[in-house]
C-alpha cells in the first residue's frame, strides 16, 4: 500500500538512518523513519494545521548522507532514489553478520532466558563533524525486564548486566557494541518527557523480539504520524494494556490510548471532532502496520478531554488502570499531573460512583435469579466484584482492576482492617477463576448445581459486603460530620465579615445568621432551617446519637448551603467593587481605576491578556502620587484586605490626573 501510494503522489523519499545501518552493515531494514514522512504527508487530510509539535515531543534522528544513495533512474517512479544492488562482497559480510548477531541472542537469551524482551541491530551513532562514520562497529540493543529485580538497585542491575552481555559479545566479535537498556528505566524517560530511546526503537531492527520491541516500533511510528498531522489537537499518547503489565504474550493487541483536547472547538461539535480524527487516526494505524509489517493488532482508543475528565469523576475502572498503568508515549502535560495525583491518593470517587456500584450489583443479583441459565455467570462475578470494588472506594482507595480486586480485599479488609472473614474472598477468587476458564474455553459450561452454589455463595457474600458497607461508614461517619461543620461554619464566619460582623462565636452563629442575613431578607429562610439541623446533627454526633441517614442528609444540605453562600459572597464583592471602579476610553483602548482606601491600582488595556498594572498612592487632596508598576497577584491580596465603603467620592484633581496616565484623548465610560 506505501509504495503504491508514493508512485500515485510521485513523493521524494531518501533512505532513513535505519535503512543506511543496514547497507553500512551489508543489511536491509524494513521499515525507516522516511517512510513514516512519506506516508503522513500523503494521508494529510483538508484543512488540518500541520507544524510539528509543540510540546515535549523531540525530533526524529536525522539520516546521515549515504554514499549507497544513487539518483533516481528515467524509469523510476518520480523522487524515487534508485539503490544499487548488493556487491558479492557486501552479501557475504551480510551473511556474516546476521549470522554473529543470531549466536549473540541466542547466547544472551540461553543466559537470562525470560528477562531478555528483545534484541534489536541500531542505525550507527552519528559522528561528530569532521568525522567519517564507523561502518565496522555494530550497535545493538538489549532490553531487559527487570520488574522482578529487588535485590539490588536499578544503577546496580544494570551495570552488572552490561558486563556480562559486553563479555558475552567481545567472545562471538569485538565490533558487537551492546546497549543494555533495563524496561524501568526505558518507562521512566517516558515519565521524564525523554523519547529518544523510543525513536531509536522504532528505527531499529529487531533480531528477538517477545513483542516489546514490535510494539514500542509501531507505537511510536504511529505516534509520530499522528502528532505530525494533529499536534495541536493531541493531548497525550498512551501506552498501555497487557504489554505495560507484563501479561502480554508475542500475539496480545498494542493497546494506546489518545486524547484530544476539545475545549476550544469552535467550527464543529466535540463529538465531530471525536469522531474526524479517530476515522484518520486509525487510518493511520493501519497503515504504521504496513509500513512496519508489524501483524499484531494496533488497538486506537480514542478520547476527547471532557469525556476523560468525566469518566475519571465517575470511577470508571478502566480510567483508572489506564492513569495507573499507561506509560506517556508524548504529554502535554495532562497524563502526568493526573497519574501523579492518583498516585498521591487526591483523584477520588465521589459518592455517587460509589453509589452507582453498589447498587449495580444488587440488580445484578436479581437479574441472575430470573435469568440462570442464559446470564447467570456473567452477571454473578459482576454482582460481587462491583460492590468490591465499591467497597474499596468507600474505604478511600481508587476501584482496581477486576483481577486485582480479590487480593486488595483481602490485604485491607482481612489483614489490616480485621472487618471481613478470610471465606468471602474465597468465594470471590472462585468466582473469577471459573468465569477466567469460561472465557477461555477451558471449562465447557456450568452445571445447575455448580450456578445454584455459585448464587447461593454469591447472596452470602453480597449480605455480608452490606454489612462491610456499614462497618466502613462508621469509620468515615464522624470525620465527615465534623468537616462539614468546619466548612459551614468557616464560610458563614466569611459571609458575615463582609456584613461587618468580625467576631462570632460557634454558639453565636445561628444568631447573627438569622439576624444580619435571613431578617433582612438577603438569604432565604430555608437555609436557615438548614443550618439548624447541622448544628443539631453536631450535637448528636457528640451525643452519640447520630444515624447514617442522617449524616448522608446533612452532607447533601451542606452542599447547597456552602454553594449559595460563596455564590452569595462573589455577588456582594463584584457589587462592592463596581462602586470603587471608574472605567476609561483612550484611543482604542479601554482602561480601569480602581480606588482602594488610600491606594489606586491602574489597569492600562483591560482586553489585553497580559495586563499592565500600576499602583499609585491616593493624596489627601485626592490627587494620584507618581504610579509605579505592579503585579495582578499584589491587586488581589490588597482586595482581599481592603474593606470598600458604601460610598466612593471622586475629587477634581483625580480628573486631571487621567490624562496624565491615560493621554489627552482620555474619556470617562459612565454607565457602562
Amino acid at each position: 500500500m506505501a509504495k503504491k501510494q508514493d508512485k500515485k503522489n510521485g513523493n521524494d523519499k531518501a533512505p532513513s538512518q535505519s535503512y543506511k545501518s543496514y547497507k553500512a552493515h551489508a543489511g536491509d531494514a524494513k521499515v525507516h523513519a522516511g517512510d513514516v514522512k512519506a506516508q503522513t504527508e500523503d494521508a494529510k487530510p483538508q484543512g488540518v494545521d500541520t507544524k510539528l509539535p509543540a510540546g515535549p515531543m523531540q525530533p526524529l534522528q536525522q539520516a546521515q548522507p549515504s554514499p549507497l544513495q544513487a539518483p533516481p533512474s528515467p524509469g523510476s517512479p518520480q523522487g524515487m532514489p534508485q539503490l544499487p544492488p548488493l556487491t558479492k562482497e557486501q552479501e557475504e559480510k551480510l551473511k556474516e553478520i546476521k549470522a554473529k548477531l543470531e549466536k549473540f541472542q541466542k547466547k544472551i537469551v540461553e543466559k537470562f532466558d525470560k528477562y531478555i524482551m528483545g534484541v534489536a541491530l541500531l542505525p550507527p551513532p552519528r559522528p561528530k563533524e569532521g568525522e567519517k562514520p564507523d561502518t565496522e562497529k555494530i550497535s545493538v540493543l538489549v532490553l531487559v525486564d527487570d520488574t522482578d529485580s529487588k535485590k539490588m538497585s536499578k544503577q546496580e542491575l544494570k551495570q552488572k548486566l552490561l558486563s556480562i552481555v559486553d563479555k558475552l559479545a567481545q567472545e562471538i566479535d569485538p565490533r558487537i557494541i551492546p546497549e543494555v537498556v533495563i524496561l524501568s528505566e526505558l518507562w521512566q524517560n517516558c515519565y521524564d518527557a525523554k523519547y529518544d530511546m523510543l525513536q531509536l526503537i522504532s528505527m531499529s531492527a529487531p533480531v528477538f523480539d517477545n513483542g516489546m520491541l514490535g510494539a514500542i516500533k509501531i507505537a511510536e511510528i504511529h505516534k509520530t504520524m499522528v502528532l505530525r498531522k494533529f499536534e495541536k489537537y493531541i493531548v497525550s499518547y498512551v501506552m498501555a494494556g497487557s504489554l505495560i503489565q507484563g501479561r502480554a504474550t508475542k500475539s496480545s493487541d498494542i493497546d494506546v490510548w489518545i486524547v484530544i483536547d476539545d475545549t476550544d472547538v469552535k467550527r464543529m461539535t466535540r463529538a465531530e471532532l471525536k469522531d474526524k480524527l479517530r476515522a484518520i487516526i486509525i487510518g493511520m494505524g493501519i497503515e504504521a502496520g504496513e509500513l512496519t509489517g508489524i501483524k499484531n493488532k494496533l488497538n486506537i482508543q480514542v478520547y476527547i478531554l471532557t469525556d476523560f475528565w468525566d469518566s475519571l469523576k465517575e470511577a470508571n475502572p478502566i480510567i483508572f488502570t489506564l492513569l495507573r498503568d499507561g506509560v506517556p508515549f508524548y504529554d502535554r502535560g495532562i497524563f502526568m499531573p493526573w497519574k501523579q495525583l492518583l498516585r498521591m491518593g487526591k483523584i477520588k470517587p465521589s459518592a455517587e460512583a460509589i453509589d452507582m456500584f453498589m447498587a449495580s450489583g444488587e440488580q445484578m443479583l436479581t437479574r441472575v435469579k430470573n435469568e440462570l441459565k442464559n446470564i447467570g455467570m456473567e452477571d454473578i462475578y459482576y454482582a460481587i466484584l462491583t460492590p468490591s470494588q465499591a467497597a474499596l472506594m468507600l474505604y478511600g482507595i481508587p476501584p482496581p482492576a477486576p483481577k486485582e480486586t480479590a487480593e486488595l480485599m483481602r490485604e485491607v479488609f482481612v489483614k489490616k482492617e480485621k472487618l471481613l472473614e478470610e471465606k468471602f474472598i474465597e468465594t470471590l477468587d472462585r468466582v473469577v477463576t471459573i468465569r477466567k476458564e469460561i472465557e477461555h474455553g477451558v471449562k465447557k459450561d456450568l452445571s445447575g448445581k455448580e450456578v445454584d452454589e455459585l448464587l447461593e455463595n454469591a447472596d452470602k457474600y453480597l449480605k455480608r459486603i452490606k454489612r462491610l458497607f456499614t462497618q466502613i461508614e462508621k469509620i468515615r461517619e464522624g470525620k465527615d460530620m465534623l468537616e462539614v461543620y468546619d466548612s459551614i461554619i468557616t464560610i458563614i464566619r466569611d459571609v458575615l465579615r463582609l456584613e461587618g460582623v468580625e467576631r462570632v462565636h460557634d454558639e453565636e452563629v445561628i444568631k447573627f445568621f438569622e439576624h444580619e442575613l435571613v431578617s433582612e431578607g438577603k438569604i432565604p429562610a430555608k437555609f436557615l432551617r438548614m443550618l439548624n439541623e447541622i448544628m443539631k446533627a453536631k450535637k448528636d454526633y457528640e451525643d452519640g446519637k447520630l444515624t447514617q441517614p442522617e449524616v448522608d442528609k446533612l452532607k447533601r444540605d451542606s452542599s447547597q448551603l456552602v454553594k449559595f453562600l460563596v455564590e452569595y459572597m462573589q455577588r456582594k464583592r463584584g457589587r462592592e467593587l463596581e462602586r470603587a471602579k471608574i472605567r476609561v476610553k483612550h484611543g482604542e483602548r479601554y482602561g480601569e481605576i480602581l480606588l482602594l482606601d488610600d491606594t489606586a491600582f491602574i489597569i492600562h488595556d483591560i482586553d489585553k491578556e497580559e495586563k499592565e498594572i500600576s499602583k499609585a498612592k491616593i493624596n489627601p487632596d485626592g490627587s494620584l502620587a507618581l504610579p509605579a508598576k505592579t503585579t495582578l497577584e499584589e491587586m488581589e491580596k490588597h482586595l482581599a484586605k481592603v474593606n470598600i465603603p458604601p460610598k466612593v467620592f471622586i475629587k477634581e484633581k483625580l480628573f486631571g490626573h487621567l490624562k496624565d496616565i491615560f493621554g489627552k484623548d482620555v474619556e470617562v465610560l459612565v454607565n457602562y
